[in-house]
């Protein structure tokens, strides 16, 4: 196919990032990137959906969210980028070197929020499907852009309300490729083609307030989960596998008190959170987690309770159509030989891999995501628009219809 030169792709991907990121979108607002993405994708034959989930009326968790579905064809295979627009919120300004949302480039850096997670590579998104319509007006199968600004937040009126919606419609996605920083060292360097599972926990343990000067006369629930607690976070719970590491808990905090130094207080609060692995499910962990407690619990004076809540079950693509596609991509543009790995949080890939889609993570490097001064290499957002092109080159095809 004709190359565009180098250029073309950085400046492209490069003007646009700036354009989305001198938008204030802390989640789950939009801001009007959506907008700003619909007058790119419309013109090149993009069918454009906007798609509002949740309570105008309300804020926080089930606030109004803005969803973008946008496809160009009618016909399998569906290669979908995902992205979303929102960025989390920037903390103390003053400690920024630029403004927040100033975009600026310097020292070979793009500086701003939402330079690395995620809104360079929605750009990159862009730039590569404009230039791929460009050379193949008449592709095979479909292009779509999933483009969510409730993914840093809550996610119940982002990603996984557009994906019930197509499915209700039974509009299948067959490759999915999530835009979410996947690099480490440089880019392309690492894919993510699985993300662990998220089962978080609140423990309350129940016991009777008193003096601590009478301890006979009450029930200390701190004493009573301490044993539970201590063989709860040394419990083995897999091996895991060739794609993931085993499953591990942590504690995140513990909170118990009145305040007062002589009072014995009736509750005590534990958040845990499970990272597991294919190779155990959320019904096992809570299995087990249930049968430690019930073991000292039967015959203390203190009870307990668990909320439980599941942020996302385990995915995993192993290698075929698409990660050859990715890594042959990378190769191609960086020369770089890129690994797979299922490490990190989670991500809305959570929520579209059960629909049998494979889905992958490729994006920019992740040091300074979430992070005061969040950066990205200049020089990466023109690959990384290539990168995206190839991939749609290898999974389409540049056989066009008649």
């Amino acid at each position: 196919m004709p190359q565009k030169n180098w250029e073309h792709y950085q400046n492209e991907t490069l003007t646009l990032s700036c354009e989305l990121m001198g938008r204030a979108s802390i989640t789950p607002n939009d801001e009007g990137c959506q907008q700003v993405l619909i007058k790119r994708l419309q013109p090149i034959g993009f069918d454009c959906e906007t798609m509002i989930f949740g309570d105008k009326s309300q804020s926080g968790k089930n606030a109004a969210v803005t969803n973008l579905w946008a496809r160009r064809g009618n016909q399998s295979p569906v290669i979908c980028f995902a992205g979303h627009t929102d960025v989390v919120p920037t903390g103390d300004v003053a400690n920024w070197r630029f403004d927040p949302f100033t975009p600026t480039v310097c020292e070979g850096y793009l500086w701003g929020r939402g330079a690395a997670d995620m809104k360079t590579a929605i750009a990159a998104f862009t730039v590569a499907a404009e230039s791929f319509v460009g050379n193949h007006p008449n592709h095979n199968g479909s292009i779509a852009l999933l483009i969510t600004s409730d993914e840093e937040d809550a996610a119940i009126n982002g990603t996984v309300k557009v994906v019930e919606a197509l499915e209700a419609r039974q509009e299948k996605i067959t490759y999915c490729l999530v835009g979410e920083p996947s690099s480490s060292d440089t880019l392309g360097d690492i894919i993510k083609n699985g993300r662990r599972g998220s089962l978080g926990a609140v423990l309350t343990v129940t016991g009777k307030q008193g003096h601590v000067a009478y301890p006979q006369l009450a029930t200390n629930p701190i004493h009573e989960a301490l044993a539970a607690l201590t063989e709860l976070t040394s419990a083995h719970w897999d091996n895991g596998n060739d794609y993931f590491p085993a499953t591990i808990l942590q504690i995140s905090n513990i909170n118990s008190g009145t305040g007062a130094t002589n009072v014995i207080p009736e509750t005590l609060t534990v958040l845990f959170n499970f990272r597991f692995s294919t190779e155990t499910s959320a019904d096992e962990l809570k299995t087990k987690t249930h049968a430690i407690f019930d073991n000292y619990f039967t015959n203390s004076n203190a009870s307990y309770h668990i909320d439980w809540s599941l942020s996302g079950e385990p995915f995993l693509t192993p290698k075929g159509d698409l990660v050859d596609a990715c890594q042959a991509a990378i190769y191609a543009v960086t020369e770089t030989q890129s690994a797979l790995s299922t490490s990190g949080g989670t991500s809305d890939g959570r929520f579209i891999a059960p629909t049998g889609a494979q889905v992958v993570e490729l994006g920019v490097r992740n040091a300074t995501i979430h992070q005061v001064n969040e950066k990205v290499e200049v020089a990466d957002l023109g690959k990384l628009a290539q990168i995206y092109e190839r991939i749609l080159e290898r999974l389409l095809g540049g056989v066009e219809h008649s």
